[in-house]
């Protein structure tokens, strides 16, 4: 048809789902001459081995069916009992080699194309009863192939068997001046070997035929790039349509981890990069965690709401690198720095009092240092996302895990893991940031404090 891809286009080879949808619609290579192989051997393999008992079953089933006497011959009951019991008796005997031989043709194509159960062929189709189809399937290479094949075996296995005889034509003449019983098992003889012969000679086409099934089989279910491309939208999605979701799965977590920064009790910030909000509730948690956090745009959007509502903000970039790197969002901060955010906690304490009582702001904390497992060097600030729990950095700030767990709905501290929580589990209840602040005396007016 005009719109179907010429096979010169069709380059590259199946992927694994046309092998399976072809498999599904029942096209799996065979090979006819592997099936018969298996027959003609294994049927004469039984032969050879049932020989003895089965000859002396048959020998005494022929007796009985031509020897009876005028009784028999004159009772039509009698002669049908007789036969039922000899048919069934010669039937016992052949039954072996009949299992034998239905076990093989069931072997011979799960062999090759593997055990298939489809019931798609067997649909009716009018295209099957289409004359031009059909024409072309009888006049296409592949049953040109089939027909030189047919022409090569028949002219293999006829030459081979024509040789045989001729080279065996004296003790063919020879059987004529033998008495029958010697004549007879000398004619067996040489049909058993002329079989023999005969079946051997159909290992090569058979050997030809089964690599040739095969690359014929692979051959049809080749594929054009365009046609993969068009498989790969189909199953996994168009690129241009998952981007477009999962910019919008990013802004909607954006949306909802936002929404949590007005709650938070601080925002500690690395003024060029990183802001992470922080919050801890005194009974309900057991230790402070991580409600907010980003860089770069993200961690401007932070600052911007946090002031908008009034939290307290800490400018400490090496803190703010490390709750960045090594907390996830939802999670609690380490055990390693309890007695930072101790700090920090308590001066946003006296902050928010300062605020609403009146009075001197409390001076910033001077000693937050941070533990070296956790410090992250400002050269690699910029690719010290990587470095931690949550994953690799997009644009926009965020990590995927962050957006993924928040775009699914799905809180992240369920979707992601840290690194710490073993630590924070053993630590649990004993986190105590400070005991109840009260105004420093000393406490001095500082522009690095948030308003």
């Amino acid at each position: 048809m005009a719109d179907e891809q010429s096979s010169d286009d069709k380059t590259e080879e199946a992927t694994p789902h046309r092998i399976q949808k072809a498999r599904e619609e029942g096209q799996v290579p065979r090979s006819r001459e592997l099936a018969t192989f298996l027959l003609l051997g294994g049927g004469a393999a039984g032969l050879w081995l049932l020989a003895g008992p089965l000859g002396n079953t048959l020998e005494r089933v022929l007796g009985a069916s031509f020897g009876f006497d005028r009784a028999q011959a004159l009772d039509s009951r009698v002669m049908l009992a007789n036969a039922l019991m000899l048919g069934q008796e010669a039937l016992l005997a052949l039954l072996p080699l009949f299992a034998l031989l239905m076990v093989l043709a069931l072997v011979g194509p799960v062999l090759l194309g593997g055990w298939m159960f489809s019931t798609k062929s067997l649909a009716p189709s009018l295209g099957k009863l289409n004359p031009v189809k059909g024409l072309g399937r009888m006049v296409s290479s592949q049953a040109l192939a089939e027909l030189l094949k047919t022409i090569a075996k028949s002219i293999l296995v006829g030459g081979v068997v024509v040789m045989y005889l001729h080279a065996q034509r004296q003790e063919l003449m020879a059987l004529m001046m033998m008495p029958l019983g010697n004549a007879m098992a000398d004619s067996l003889a040489i049909v058993a070997r002329c079989t023999a012969l005969a079946i051997l000679m159909l290992i090569v086409p058979t050997l030809m035929d089964v690599p040739y099934q095969l690359w014929s089989h692979a051959r049809k279910l080749r594929m054009s790039l365009e046609e993969i491309k068009r498989e790969h939208k189909e199953t996994d999605g168009d690129p241009q349509i998952k981007a477009r979701i999962r910019q919008q799965q990013q802004a909607m977590a954006r949306a909802r981890m936002m929404s949590a920064v007005p709650t938070a009790d601080v925002i500690v910030n690395n003024p060029t990069h990183y802001s992470v909000a922080l919050v801890y509730h005194e009974g309900d948690m057991r230790a402070p965690r991580v409600v907010a956090k980003g860089r770069d745009e993200v961690a401007l959007r932070i600052r911007e709401v946090g002031e908008a509502n009034g939290v307290p903000m800490l400018s400490a970039p090496p803190l703010a690198r490390a709750l960045h790197t090594h907390v996830d969002l939802e999670q609690e901060i380490p055990i390693a720095l309890y007695q930072v955010i101790a700090e920090v906690l308590a001066w946003a304490m006296r902050l928010k009092r300062a605020r609403q009582q009146g009075g001197l702001r409390p001076s910033l904390p001077t000693d937050l240092s941070v533990p070296d497992e956790y410090q992250v060097p400002e050269e690699v600030q910029g690719t010290a996302e990587g470095a931690g729990p949550p994953g690799i950095q997009r644009d926009g700030g965020e990590s995927t895990a962050e957006a993924d767990a928040l775009a699914s709905g799905a809180p992240p501290s369920d979707a992601m893991s840290s690194d710490h929580d073993s630590d924070d589990a053993d630590a649990g209840a004993v986190f105590q940031p400070s005991a109840k602040p009260v105004p420093d005396a000393d406490a001095t007016t500082d522009p690095r404090a948030g308003s």
